[in-house]
């Protein structure tokens, strides 16, 4: 800055400091190194559409920088070289999610429940449990409560209502996030599944259903957005200092 003003650097070499400082350009890829110091979180790399070895460069280079990063939706090979780099790092083959480090923040004994209308809605479920455990945020699961049989999240109901918020995961007609919302007083988040016959429209008719809902206090965001909502829980669960 004193060199701008003093007239030693001009202004196109003024912004290139400032970019090359805010930005790591790995020539496929423009690093944000700027993201954790606005947000609180670092970068967050989606994997789908990448290849193996541009997700390898793009991780190996913010942990080079002591950041932490998470990698979602994977494909097995991408995975496999991950694994074999970062031994250190945290695999979630469910979700196709892979962590390096993780976010710090000071914890109480609160949770995010985390709870799937069955077991093809694992993967979603996952991805929601990987992100919040790479926020620093604990979560705890709850498989297989879809409303074909009511008992199943009955039985877990009393657990539940202990969470900071709720996470509902479901495809089919996506009826849970509108049952689980009437029963508990905490924000419910619901993430409508592709998981379903024909009709679903690839989770399109429980998208619908989830926006719909006569319940209060429900949220929707898109379709097998298990991080979105992950995310979303996590900003709302700062608040009470998870």
């Amino acid at each position: 800055m004193a060199d701008f003003k003093a007239g030693k650097l001009s202004e196109s070499d003024a912004a290139k400091l400032i970019s090359d400082a805010q930005t790591m350009d790995l020539g496929h890829t423009k690093i944000d190194r700027s993201r954790r110091g606005r947000t609180g979180v670092g970068e967050v790399v989606y994997g789908a559409g990448k290849t193996p070895r541009q997700i390898l460069e793009i991780m190996g280079a913010i942990v080079s920088e002591g950041s932490p990063v998470l990698a979602t939706r994977l494909n097995a090979d991408a995975m496999e070289m991950l694994k074999a780099e970062f031994p250190q790092g945290r695999a979630n083959e469910i979700a196709r999610a892979f962590s390096v480090g993780s976010e710090n923040r000071e914890k109480s004994g609160g949770f995010v429940a985390i709870v799937s209308a069955g077991t093809s809605e694992m993967p979603v479920a996952e991805e929601a449990k990987a992100t919040l455990e790479f926020l620093g945020v604990r979560a705890e699961c709850f498989y297989d409560c879809g409303v074909a049989g009511l008992h199943r999240l009955l039985e877990k109901i009393e657990r539940i209502r202990q969470a900071e918020v709720v996470i509902a995961v479901a495809g089919m007609e996506g009826a849970l996030a509108s049952v689980v919302a009437g029963l508990v007083k905490e924000p419910v988040i619901a993430v409508p599944t592709s998981v379903g016959y024909g009709a679903n429209f690839g989770g399109l008719a429980a998208l619908l259903s989830m926006m719909n809902s006569c319940a209060n206090g429900v949220s929707v965001v898109n379709i097998d957005n298990g991080f979105g909502a992950a995310y979303n829980a996590y900003l709302i669960a700062g608040k009470s200092r998870l």
